[in-house]
């Protein structure tokens, strides 16, 4: 078992997902929480907060580096960085099983 950064104990399994993060920056104490995706064909394009703000994906990357969006780390895929769910014991409140908003109402 290890410890996830709210000193929750999560299985070794796990462990296993949170070494494939690049980064698990530490929430600041107003961090937001990711609430809905914003895809555009399929493809997560940008994350909508918990305060009503829509960010584009490379914005939230941004903002969770500086602590502003908490239960998330940063990994990256073809050189582009993105934020995936720290994993837990549920899947949840995994960024998957979030909604979906339009990217019409893309504000970022």
């Amino acid at each position: 078992m290890i410890q996830d950064q709210n000193n929750n104990t999560i299985p070794q399994t796990s462990s296993l997902a949170m070494n494939a993060l690049d980064d698990i920056p530490q929430p600041n104490a107003n961090a937001q929480e990711i609430v809905a995706l914003v895809k555009h064909s399929g493809k997560v394009t940008g994350y909508q907060l918990s305060n009503g703000t829509t960010l584009s994906k490379e914005d939230g990357v941004a903002l969770a580096k500086t602590g502003g969006i908490k239960g998330v780390g940063i990994s990256h895929r073809n050189g582009q960085e993105y934020l995936k769910s720290l994993p837990d014991q549920t899947d949840n409140n995994n960024l998957s099983r979030l909604p979906t908003v339009s990217d019409s109402s893309f504000q970022g």
